[in-house]
């Protein structure tokens, strides 16, 4: 689901691109219903990721690569899992200068602050 909302398509085009209904996507994102081997290979080919993408990687004991068994891997799945997150990160790291990526970081760092307040 992450990744596809990452590339921003639908449930129902990567259901067209794999000749499946959206609802059948959904279930698989899910976890209602398992995948197999070549659906998993054709999700992969969609999406434009390898197909490891998808398992967890055993020598960090993480889901994501590089990041560790703390909730890291917990807080970038629930951000990403939202519309917002998503626009964020993807219009975020469209930024190219890292001056103005630091500025950005900063703004919502006061943001956030305020809010506590």
């Amino acid at each position: 689901r992450v990744r596809r909302k990452m590339l921003s398509m639908s449930q129902e085009r990567l259901g067209e691109k794999l000749g499946i209904t959206f609802q059948q996507v959904q279930k698989y994102e899910k976890g209602t219903n398992r995948i197999g081997a070549s659906r998993l290979f054709d999700v992969s080919r969609f999406l434009q990721v390898p197909i490891s993408f998808f398992f967890p990687d055993p020598d960090s004991g993480s889901a994501v690569p590089g990041m560790s068994e703390d909730n890291s891997r917990d807080f970038v799945m629930d951000s990403l899992s939202t519309a917002e997150g998503v626009e964020l990160n993807r219009l975020f790291s469209q930024i190219a200068q890292p001056r103005l990526r630091r500025k950005v970081i900063e703004l919502v760092r006061v943001l956030k602050e305020s809010e506590a307040a």
